[in-house]
């Protein structure tokens, strides 16, 4: 199948209909929650944080028929089928570890607390980091994903241009962009993957200028440009944009996964750098690159299922 847009919603975004029309801001799109987990991880006792996530878990998980419907379905072809109570098991677990992955993501972001990170694969990250040159990080939307994108620039000292969806809720937008760029002063960059014509251009600056632009890779942009790779023995609408970059910029994607392992605890999972050819056909060279992105992809999502937050449905 040739490559063509994604004409609403991308597949990771949350049906939201009725529910997000009465409620606003305080749907659980809405800035209320970002600001509320924010505050909550500054006033709940270490000795019951756990509790409360729990809490939340549950709540969420009986609030979100939607949401669980997805996950339920979106785990099927990782984990296999399943009876009822299973498939409500894997749906609580995914949410409780989202909410785990939120709430330190607020600790880390406020100064409330710091994470111990590893890193697997430290030598093909140091060598990327030694040539000088840009490079695309493409991650995906597991675990505490945002840690790995971040590395860069808080660790290592590398200006790192971070590209994200933007937000249902535009005051989550500018909420999200406040503390991401707090944390990292001059060397974190966010941008927004709206309609803006220029930012593609703005990327390959970067990239040329030595720079490293973070990238989702499981993610298509509402309108965004897909190609339908296997994941998993089933079509899914991967973006071509992170390949379709570095192939302009003549740069390799460095795929770099952060799975949670326990509290403020991670690892981040560096894999060989990604070749994007440059022949004169050019989808079939997006469709190499984005093959060798999804078998990593596939095998970090193996290795932890309940930490792949997509939370609309994908697959019928």
């Amino acid at each position: 199948m040739s490559a063509h847009s994604l004409p609403e919603r991308p597949p990771h975004a949350p049906e939201t209909g009725l529910a997000r029309r009465l409620l606003g801001r305080y749907h659980v799109t809405g800035v209320f929650w970002y600001r509320f987990c924010r505050f909550g991880v500054t006033v709940v006792p270490e000795p019951l944080f756990g509790l409360v996530i729990h809490a939340f878990t549950t709540f969420f998980w009986l609030a979100l028929r939607r949401i669980r419907a997805a996950i339920a379905a979106n785990l099927e072809p990782v984990l296999g089928p399943c009876g009822f109570w299973r498939r409500q098991a894997r749906i609580y677990r995914t949410i409780h570890e989202f909410a785990w992955c939120l709430s330190e993501r607020y600790e880390r972001l406020t100064g409330e607390a710091e994470a111990v990170s590893a890193l697997d694969g430290e030598e093909t990250w140091r060598a990327a980091l030694a040539t000088g040159a840009g490079f695309l990080l493409v991650t995906a939307h597991i675990g505490p994903w945002e840690s790995g994108s971040m590395a860069p620039a808080t660790r290592d000292r590398r200006r790192v241009h971070l590209v994200r969806e933007a937000e249902a809720d535009p005051d989550a937008d500018r909420f999200v962009r406040a503390l991401l760029e707090a944390r990292a002063p001059g060397l974190h960059r966010t941008h927004f993957a709206d309609d803006d014509p220029q930012l593609g251009a703005v990327l390959l600056d970067a990239l040329r200028a030595g720079d490293i632009v973070a990238l989702q890779g499981d993610r298509p942009r509402t309108g965004g440009r897909i190609l339908e790779v296997p994941l998993f023995g089933r079509p899914f609408p991967f973006p071509v944009g992170p390949a379709a970059l570095a192939r302009a910029a003549g740069v390799p994607l460095v795929p770099v996964f952060t799975l949670r392992e326990g509290r403020l605890r991670y690892r981040s999972r560096v894999r060989p750098p990604i070749e994007v050819p440059r022949t004169a056909d050019r989808e079939a060279d997006l469709r190499q690159a984005l093959g060798r992105y999804a078998a990593e992809l596939e095998a970090a999502i193996r290795e932890r299922p309940h930490q792949w937050f997509l939370f609309r449905k994908v697959w019928e």
